[in-house]
């Protein structure tokens, strides 16, 4: 159902109360499809076994998340549409790529307001990746053949609007590499009216400064560091002579290019960085592990840690009246300012005992010796099951929608090369004394301990290669999607439907690609009209501020895609947990990639519980905006409550009535007798 954001809250309520209501005609709550409050199997959910899932996109523009998988032979390419009257996915459409597939990147690269998907291959030159793009076909499918697009070294673009059109451009070093500028830009140039066309053009883009060597695997991003809700680029680099990894941070200056703001050393064994709001304090910071030793053979990391690099960035003013600027410094970002560039910003790596900025965990802490396991875990960091092995980050992702972001990792526990490898969710909670991430008395930001209780659906995986948290089904909760060898002979694919009950709330959103920006693309060639709400973008950011039940203000950061290379298994929409709150999400700024003065929305009093599904302007168009409310199980009692409060209330006023009507009878009644004794 949708609800203009112009149309009043007072309608939005009643119209989602009524259509949520199923019609039975003796009990009118539909049984549950799950029943237990904790993690419950749901099986492969309609995916066959010999898959392996590469992207998640929404390819028929329904709102529901669909999947593209890989088969066996890792050219065949299958996509699986969710079917939400059935609850499973169903198999779609297929096609065969030339190549050994290496990565998909789903996107509306054409502009048109479907998804097109771009597929990075094996190349029959050593050291390059070939790059084809699939257009997709107005009544579904894809184009055949591809279009080609010029290749790259094996270190994967990221897809990322560089040049502020929201056109998805490429960022990378293509093949062979420049000496001078490396740094190249496959610059997005599709001409809808020439399908013959290139879709890219390969420009050197504007990055003054030292260029470095891209690691490959690489964890490149693009997401919003500075705190100015527009996306800037991290870039992990490698270091040709001694083979350290280091990281650069380029700030988007908009048409002016991209200037180097900061460049660090990483930690020795540092793996995948992954980028979320882990404080909540409306800044976005890395999360990575660090390992002394990964197996080639089997891809597990030996004594791991789990480090949080806190972004040091203007904070949030604590009061809302409160001054923001003492002695001509900006100290503190009101909450209806929060797309406020702080130039100042920095990450600090160093581990020492004056930098409160960086937190380093062993992975012993969070998951000690006990007698059935009794030496430490080890960290499952490469999935060498597929060739070339790609990175297995952690997963981050509100699971419990309090606004702290929790983890999922896979352990490796006992010796061998047939090690159990578990996936095992880890909460986010605050800092106390024993637990692990806190110090000794307590202190900390934010500290972490395992979930035992309920999760018996991921401890009892011990083949897993890979986890995804998504929503199936679009119902408002953070699912587990396993990707396994098959060892235990129970498929490839597992999903573990997350059914824990929070008192809390969420939002979900997404920022479209600028295509359509009516909200509905004309009907040509036999269509009719359609939504564009299937495309991929990569480079939104999401800042809001929520009151919590005592009064308390907090705000929090969300990127949208940042990350899209090496099978990162990311969402194209955001989600994030609100906490338990009694009122509307206060701001929530909306930030875009254009580059334009206002490349932000700030949006006041959003309802929690809902999609807004964000279209930013064309040419002499204005921002649109879409809310979504999700029909709750607590709805209909709700609905129950209100009619019966209604009845009573009906019924109270019924008898005051009567009873008035009958006083006024009776003092009627006497006035005339009292009138009339006179007279006598």
């Amino acid at each position: 159902m949708r609800i203009s954001w112009t149309s009043g809250i007072r309608s939005s309520v009643v119209a989602s109360i009524l259509f949520a209501l199923p019609s039975f005609a003796i009990w009118p709550f539909p049984p549950k499809r799950f029943s237990g409050n904790g993690l419950l199997t749901a099986g492969p959910m309609g995916v066959e076994p010999d898959m392996t899932v590469i992207a998640f996109a929404d390819f028929n523009g329904d709102q529901f998340l669909d999947l593209l998988t890989l088969g066996a032979d890792h050219q065949t390419l299958y996509v699986y549409l969710w079917n939400h009257d059935k609850y499973t996915f169903q198999k779609a459409t297929s096609f065969r790529h030339p190549q050994k597939v290496y990565n998909v990147v789903p996107g509306d690269f054409t502009q048109d307001g479907r998804l097109d998907l771009l597929v990075y291959s094996q190349s029959s030159k050593s050291g390059e990746l070939s790059i084809q793009l699939y257009p997709g076909q107005p009544k579904g499918g894809f184009s055949l053949p591809s279009v080609s697009a010029p290749s790259s070294v094996l270190a994967q673009p990221i897809p990322a609007d560089i040049s502020g059109d929201l056109k998805i451009d490429l960022f990378g070093i293509t093949s062979p590499p420049s000496p001078s500028s490396p740094f190249k830009v496959w610059q997005n140039v599709w001409n809808q009216t020439d399908p013959q066309s290139s879709i890219f053009n390969v420009v050197t883009p504007q990055f003054p400064g030292s260029q470095c060597t891209l690691a490959n695997p690489h964890s490149n991003a693009a997401v919003d560091l500075n705190g100015d809700c527009l996306a800037d680029l991290f870039l992990v680099c490698q270091d040709s002579s001694s083979n350290a990894k280091f990281f650069q941070i380029w700030i988007n200056d908009k048409d002016n290019g991209f200037v180097k703001a900061q460049q660090g050393s990483l930690p020795s064994g540092t793996q995948t960085i992954s980028f979320a709001d882990i404080d909540r304090d409306g800044t976005l910071d890395m999360l990575f592990s660090t390992c002394s030793s990964v197996s080639s053979s089997t891809g597990i990391g030996s004594t791991c840690s789990i480090n949080i690099a806190y972004n040091k960035q203007l904070p949030l003013c604590t009061q809302s009246s409160g001054p923001s600027v003492v002695n001509g410094k900006r100290v503190c970002r009101p909450p209806t300012d929060l797309c406020t560039a702080d130039p100042n910003f920095s990450f600090d790596l160093r581990e020492n005992s004056d930098n409160d900025a960086f937190v380093r965990i062993p992975l012993s802490d969070m998951f000690p010796p006990t007698k059935d396991s009794p030496t430490s875990p080890g960290l499952l960091v490469m999935d060498t099951t597929q060739d070339p092995p790609i990175p297995v980050p952690i997963k981050l992702g509100d699971v419990n929608q309090d606004g702290f972001p929790d983890l999922v990792v896979i352990l490796a526990t006992g010796s061998g090369s047939h090690r159990p490898r578990t996936p095992n969710m880890v909460m986010s909670v605050p800092c106390a004394k024993g637990v692990a991430g806190c110090s000794g008395n307590g202190a900390g930001r934010r500290g972490w301990q395992p979930l035992k209780k309920d999760v018996d659906p991921l401890l009892n995986v011990q083949d897993a290669r890979s986890v995804a948290l998504l929503d199936m089904d679009e119902d408002g909760t953070l699912d587990v999607m396993v990707q396994r060898t098959g060892e235990q002979g129970q498929g490839n694919v597992l999903f573990v439907q997350n059914n824990f009950y929070y008192d809390a709330f969420f939002l979900k959103a997404i920022v479209l690609n600028g295509a359509c920006s009516s909200g509905t693309c004309p009907a040509s060639n036999g269509v009719d009209k359609y939504h564009p709400y299937g495309v991929s973008y990569s480079g939104a950011t999401y800042k809001y501020t929520v009151l919590d039940t005592s009064g308390q203000r907090s705000a929090a950061q969300v990127g949208q895609m940042p990350q899209a290379a090496y099978q990162s298994l990311l969402t194209p929409y955001v989600y994030f947990g609100l906490g338990r709150t009694n009122n509307y999400i206060e701001n929530l700024f909306v930030g875009s990639t254009k580059h334009t003065e206002q490349h932000y929305i700030n949006m006041e009093g959003v309802i929690p519980n809902s999609k807004v599904v964000i279209i930013p302007p064309a040419e002499g168009d204005s921002w649109r905006r879409e809310l979504y409310l999700r029909p709750g199980e607590w709805i209909p009692w709700v609905t129950v409550t209100v009619v019966a409060s209604l009845i009573l209330l009906a019924i109270i006023v019924l008898v005051l009535h009567l009873n008035e009507k009958r006083e006024d009878e009776l003092e009627r009644r006497r006035a005339s007798h009292h009138i009339n004794f006179d007279a006598l």
